[in-house]
């Protein structure tokens, strides 16, 4: 029968990282060309067509393929209702005409701000229950007060996080080291708006920040500028200003950065018409992002989780929330992905042995849900087993096909798995090594193949564990 996995958090300590922030931005990728950037979700932030009425901006915002909103309070609604704005203090009426304008448009509302309200209980309810009555994730403010245990009480009540927006300077959160100052000790849903545009405006580095922040950036306006260091600047399209946006992403990357790249165009020079520039942008970061329409197959939300897989067999799995690290336990098991079944698709995965005796393996295209061992004999195993030969070490599509070459490293580092199947092509890449290449056919223990099927992860012991992160597929 099928067993549901129980998901166990390992607890790991984490310190966050400091850096002093650059005297300038350079366009040099110190180190991170090597990055294999994931996909963020785009937002707009309306403020970037604020020339024009909440009804209009979704227009655009639909014509530019984005599929989610950050709204900011004072915008008019529509043409045909000039005086109601886009605020927590919208009737009810006027909360369920922007729903539905949402729903028409294929937009999903997911921030608010920048918002300023009081620092008492019943003001920061109103905003908290706006919020969560419109389906908003992030609210984006600059607290007035230095005293941000409401906000945290609020926070923990209404799992909505609050970014701090940066303004630049005189504004105290110009600084990043400010933010991190006041979010110790803090529910780790309050941190940085990150606003890289505002942060070259007074002269930090939003690398530098970035290093800074780290652990603690819930959200970010993405912006290039044409400047660096003045107020005057203007903004251009990711990729052709000053501030790196390629090492932006990257950091992001590495710090696992769970939230949204809402897009603020403020050049005054294209207020009527930013999309041009923005479209431009769009493709550069398109072009230099690595997991381009891959999906992440262990979700995070603020913590990651194992929401559609299940466990077959003896043993288990661990998952830290924090870093979304699988770990076999016990065995011999099988994790599987059960929320759709692929056929042809690329499959990247990071994973290491605890020791050079280590075994597990990915399968392939498992046909149904496992409810006895038959799934062995019915799939791919691409195997991991350093300490094997042949058919049954690293690398080989177990039982079946032998690894041209050894690519794997040494127990302790990670190593990465990229499989291509496409019909009966098998491909595996380890450690940018081809190390298979094969038509797939029954061999072996595999009596059967199908040609759709189930991811899966074995565990094979607890002695020697091996430990899986990264889990990303792109379906072909």
């Amino acid at each position: 029968m099928k067993k549901l996995l129980w998901v166990m958090p390992v607890l790991l300590a984490a310190a966050l990282a400091s850096a002093e922030p650059d005297k300038k931005c350079t366009d040099c990728h110190q180190g991170y060309q090597h990055v294999k950037i994931k996909e963020f979700p785009i937002a707009m932030q309306c403020w970037t067509f604020r020339k024009f009425t909440f009804e209009e901006t979704l227009a655009k915002v639909k014509a530019l393929g984005i599929k989610y909103l950050e709204a900011y309070p004072g915008q008019p609604l529509s043409k045909d209702m000039p005086d109601a704005k886009f605020s927590h203090d919208m009737t009810e009426a006027q909360m369920n005409w922007v729903k539905k304008k949402l729903d028409e448009a294929g937009i999903r509302l997911v921030g608010y701000g920048v918002v300023g309200f009081e620092n008492t209980e019943a003001a920061t309810r109103k905003v908290f229950d706006f919020a969560r009555n419109m389906g908003i994730q992030v609210i984006n403010t600059e607290p007035a007060v230095d005293d941000w245990s409401l906000l945290d009480k609020m926070v923990q009540e209404y799992d909505i996080r609050i970014s701090i927006h940066n303004h630049p300077t005189p504004n105290k959160y110009a600084d990043p080291k400010t933010v991190l100052e006041h979010v110790k000790g803090l529910d780790q849903r309050i941190g940085s708006g990150a606003d890289t545009g505002h942060w070259m405006r007074s002269g930090v580095n939003p690398v530098d920040a970035l290093l800074i922040l780290k652990g603690r950036v819930v959200h970010c306006h993405l912006k290039d500028l044409d400047k660096f260091g003045t107020k005057d600047a203007h903004d251009v399209p990711f990729g052709s200003g000053k501030a790196n946006v390629h090492d932006i992403l990257a950091i992001l990357t590495l710090q696992d950065y769970d939230g949204y790249l809402s897009i603020e165009h403020e050049n005054e020079a294209e207020v009527m018409n930013p999309s041009p520039s923005i479209a431009k942008g769009l493709e550069y970061v398109a072009g230099i992002t690595y997991f381009k329409g891959y999906e992440n197959l262990v979700k995070k939300w603020g913590g990651y989780n194992l929401h559609g897989w299940n466990h077959y067999g003896p043993g288990y799995f661990l998952i830290d929330s924090k870093t979304g690290v699988l770990t076999g336990q016990d065995g011999m098991g099988l994790l599987w992905f059960g929320e759709k079944k692929f056929r042809d698709f690329v499959l990247e995965i990071d994973y290491k042995c605890a020791e050079v005796f280590s075994n597990s393996g990915v399968f392939l295209r498992v046909p149904d849900f496992p409810s006895n061992d038959d799934y062995i004999s019915k799939s791919l195993e691409i195997q991991i087993g350093d300490n094997e030969t042949g058919i049954h070490q690293t690398g080989a599509a177990y039982d079946a096909e032998a690894a041209s070459v050894k690519a794997f490293k040494e127990p302790g580092e990670w190593n990465h798995y990229k499989i291509t199947f496409k019909g009966s092509r098998l491909t595996v890449e380890l450690n940018d090594q081809t190390v298979l290449d094969w038509n797939a056919e029954p061999r072996g223990k595999v009596k059967s193949l199908s040609p759709e099927g189930y991811i899966g992860l074995q565990n094979h012991d607890s002695r020697a564990p091996v430990y899986f992160k990264n889990i990303f597929i792109r379906e072909l």
